[in-house]
């Protein structure tokens, strides 16, 4: 595989954790879903699989970039499983809001299962042995543009969260961005 056919699926791969990012933040302007200290840490999970996406956009395919996207996502599933297993308990209930009949938590653990599985797919087929970054050759305007998408989306996710959580912990079940009313009220 050439280094340019590396970057273009490494950048499939981050514009698929940004688009996940993408839906669960729409959901939560749009809708007023706001994330639960589960649904929060499930979404760094994906950021941080999108950090490994980004190194191998920027440098190249290499083994430990992918290890960075796998362990993101290994460390999301667990969360995800974890939120699922709270539900699962009768007459507890789901938590949130749905698509396709499924609850986010739900989506997002076979959302990280098949992230896994591409990383795995993508460790078989990228020539990791090329140097880092030729001279001259950049991420390629695809990549620039899921790079920048993905700086914003996760700085987005960020200062939404500050706004909700504030520097103390995330409400268990929030109803209202406490450090943004804290400000306000000011």
């Amino acid at each position: 595989m050439t280094l340019l056919h590396a970057r273009t699926l490494n950048a499939l791969g981050l514009l698929g954790c940004c688009a996940i990012l993408l839906v669960a933040f729409g959901y939560q302007l749009l809708l007023g879903a706001l994330p639960c200290p589960l649904c929060l840490l499930q979404r760094a999970g994906f950021a941080a699989s999108g950090f490994g996406f980004a190194l191998g956009i920027r440098f190249g395919p290499r083994p430990s970039h992918y290890g960075i996207a796998i362990l993101g996502a290994l460390v999301g599933a667990a969360i995800a499983a974890r939120q699922i297993a709270l539900h699962v308990v009768p007459g507890t209930g789901g938590y949130g809001a749905t698509l396709f009949g499924l609850h986010f938590y739900t989506l997002t653990l076979i959302a990280f299962v098949a992230l896994i599985g591409a990383v795995a797919v993508l460790l078989l087929i990228a020539d990791t042995d090329q140097p880092a970054t030729p001279p001259g050759q950049g991420a390629g305007l695809f990549g620039t543009v899921c790079l920048l998408l993905f700086l914003g989306v996760t700085l987005a996710n960020a200062v939404s969260t500050a706004a909700e959580c504030g520097i103390g912990l995330c409400p268990d079940d929030p109803t209202r961005y406490e450090a943004l009313d804290a400000w306000l009220a000011r």
